[in-house]
């Protein structure tokens, strides 16, 4: 008989805990990566309940809360595959935290005593930070994750309310935060040429204005008709305001756009009463907005506040629910996945919400169809939320005339035919069980093993993944690798009219031979190993150093790698045990692809165990740079200061960071010192 332990259901619980941690944790950071760098998939509403649903946890259980949590970044990291080059900001940009009604706002007023308030609008548009040097525009950079944004200077230039010059007697040097946007009465028109043009409409001006700052071509970014507003300043040289509202009444001098809804306020009663005022009048700003920033308007005061890792405390934005609007529900239809979940939305009759028109919704599962009561042919109520993705919340049952029809879930996958059922007793959602062949599911994981974290193979997107499939010339993507040019003449998007591989083709090619030699981790992630992300996967090629050890590791030496735990190491382990997933990675290795990392000239392991914070702008390193220097010789690169943390490197700049590096009586280092650390692994 097997001996019960006393702790058993706690460590049952601990570990349900944690895996529910891990799955949440990992949907926030990729729905906001997709929001920061590539196209939301979820409305912004349903974004915040994930956040706020991860912080919950947290604050029930703070053993949860780990330094490189979600909860504690800002935006996401620029895309590696940007062709804009990566600069530091001066001061670090920071996120705001949200209320959501008149309760949580009270709440905040109280714990944030302040002499007065400023009301501003919260602009629904894209983040911008520009620096100015004795008046003149030296550079302008996105947000990117707070510290590194990416360098788009020559597109701003091209945007008539940015000054290239300021005006007056402005300072030494100042860094002007402020939004880009597209104004609500522009978009039509801009959809409207590019429908002319033969090009598919715009989405939603937020998107559209984010688009426009990464064009390669000036003239392309002209065509968007940005706009933008100023609506805080970072580091500054010669300027010592003494208040936020002189500090807007100076950059307005030197003739930045500030905004003309902002409100100096005395009061609490006062903040709230702004905060109704613009709910009711939403839609008579210049630009898209979905809620009211409220700020204490001393700087002193501002300090005194402080800040979290993430946003400061003498700001908050009240955040509106979104719109909602009625129209017909002509069809419900189903998309399968990459992991085999089978979605429902709905068909719908064109509606103009929030700045665009919508034609489709979510409905999540068969479950929530069934709770809210839907049927085809009804008219729905329409939600907006986040000015993003459209969600129907319901029926209007008054106005049913006796010709709408039940939905029925197809009991056969739409992609493959496969039989759907849940994957365990109890789950919600329905998959499709066929996870090697489904055509849908394959599309899908071709183009995530494509992407930057994985092969980084440029020329392989979702249009190309599904001509490989569907012209039989990949199966699975097991053959990958042994794709040639006889091959690819099979296709229609990598070849010429006349049957020739064609300039996409060619690349296709050349990045696979680049893909073979790639490091392990990144195979790792290219799998597609549920809960083997970036890091988890460097951790585990760090440690191991080829596939063969990896396997062979027992699921308990796997779970003791630093960053790893048992949830991934048992996930890894299930993975290969699957017959098909073992033999696509003996399929890669007979193809060329590294299965191993080379070691002989791997820097010695000297920061093996030792975690290390880096902040502010260091001479001989990039943010990213000085990471890959602690990760390739074994330590951790943490994003944020505990009272784990082994040293802090401390940069221009350096900000709240090195702050409380002191407060917690931790090793502060120089740009010398680290460099003295990375060869010696101590100072």
């Amino acid at each position: 008989m097997v001996p019960v332990s006393d702790n058993q259901p706690e460590q049952t619980e601990n570990t349900d805990l944690r895996r529910q941690w891990n799955e949440l944790a990992e949907e926030v950071r990729s729905h906001r990566e997709a929001y920061y760098n590539g196209e939301p998939s979820i409305p912004d509403a349903d974004f915040d309940k994930l956040f706020q649903s991860l912080l919950r946890l947290e604050e029930q259980h703070p053993e949860l809360a780990v330094p490189d949590s979600p909860t504690m970044e800002v935006g996401a990291p620029a895309p590696e595959e940007s062709t804009f080059a990566n600069v530091e900001h001066l001061q670090r940009l920071m996120s705001l935290d949200n209320v959501f009604d008149d309760d949580e706002l009270a709440e905040w007023l109280e714990r944030t005593p302040a002499d007065a308030y400023l009301t501003e609008l919260k602009v629904d548009g894209v983040s911008i930070d520009l620096v100015y040097r004795d008046g003149a525009l030296e550079r302008a950079a996105t947000r990117g994750d707070g510290r590194v944004g990416e360098d788009v200077t020559a597109n701003v230039r091209v945007i008539e309310d940015i000054p290239h010059q300021l005006s007056g007697e402005p300072p030494a040097l100042i860094e002007v935060r402020g939004e880009i946007y597209i104004r609500p009465e522009d978009f039509p028109d801009i959809n409207a040429q590019r429908v002319e043009s033969g090009k598919p409409a715009f989405a939603n001006p937020r998107n559209t204005a984010a688009g426009g700052l990464r064009q390669k071509n000036t003239a392309d970014v002209r065509k968007r008709r940005l706009h933008f507003v100023a609506h805080g300043i970072g580091a500054r040289e010669g300027f010592t305001p003494a208040t936020q509202h002189e500090a807007y009444e100076a950059l307005a001098s030197w003739g930045l756009p500030t905004s003309r809804y902002t409100d100096l306020v005395t009061t609490a009663a006062e903040v709230r009463d702004k905060v109704r005022y613009w709910a009711e009048h939403r839609h008579d700003a210049d630009f898209e907005m979905d809620g009211v920033v409220v700020k204490v308007n001393s700087l002193a005061e501002q300090r005194g506040h402080g800040s979290t890792s993430r946003a400061p405390r003498w700001a908050i934005a009240y955040k509106y629910p979104p719109e909602e609007v009625t129209t017909r529900l002509r069809n419900i239809l189903v998309n399968v996945g990459r992991t085999g979940r089978v979605t429902p939305f709905a068909v719908m009759e064109p509606v103009f919400v929030s700045g665009s028109t919508v034609s489709m919704a979510t409905l999540h599962n068969q479950t929530e169809v069934q709770r809210k009561g839907v049927l085809i042919g009804d008219t729905v109520v329409v939600r907006k939320a986040g000015e993003i993705i459209p969600e129907v919340l319901g029926p209007v049952v008054e106005k049913r005339d006796g010709t709408e029809q039940e939905f029925v879930f197809p009991t056969q996958c739409p992609a493959c035919g496969a039989t759907l059922a849940p994957q365990k007793e109890g789950d919600a959602d329905w998959r499709c069980p066929n996870t090697r062949f489904c055509p849908a599911q394959l599309t899908a994981r071709l183009t995530y093993l494509a992407g930057r974290g994985a092969f980084d193979i440029e020329a392989l997107g979702e249009k190309g993944a599904r001509d490989l499939i569907r012209s039989g010339v990949l199966e699975d993507e097991s053959s990958l690798f042994d794709l040639d040019r006889e091959k690819l003449t099979r296709t229609s998007v990598y070849t010429t009219k006349s049957g020739k591989v064609n300039a996409t083709g060619e690349k296709l090619l050349e990045h696979l031979e680049t893909a073979r030699n790639t490091d392990l981790w990144r195979v790792l992630v290219a799998l597609s190993i549920r809960h083997v992300g970036p890091t988890a996967a460097r951790a585990l090629a760090s440690r191991y150093g080829s596939m063969e050890t990896l396997r062979a590791a027992p699921v308990e030496d796997l779970a003791d790698t630093d960053g790893v735990g048992m949830i991934i190491a048992e996930s890894f382990t299930e993975w290969f045990s699957v017959d098909w997933h073992a033999q696509l990675a003996e399929a890669w290795a007979a193809s060329g692809v590294t299965m191993a990392d080379d070691r002989s000239d791997r820097a010695e392991q000297t920061l093996e165990g030792i975690t290390v914070v880096v902040t502010g702008s260091l001479e001989n390193f990039t943010r990213d740079g000085a990471k890959e220097a602690i990760l390739a010789r074994g330590g951790k690169a943490s994003g944020s200061v505990s009272k784990r943390t082994d040293y802090v490197v401390v940069g221009e700049n350096a900000g709240s960071k090195e702050d409380k590096a002191r407060e917690l009586g931790l090793r502060i280092l120089t740009e010398a010192e680290f460099e003295t650390l990375l060869e010696n692994g101590s100072v």
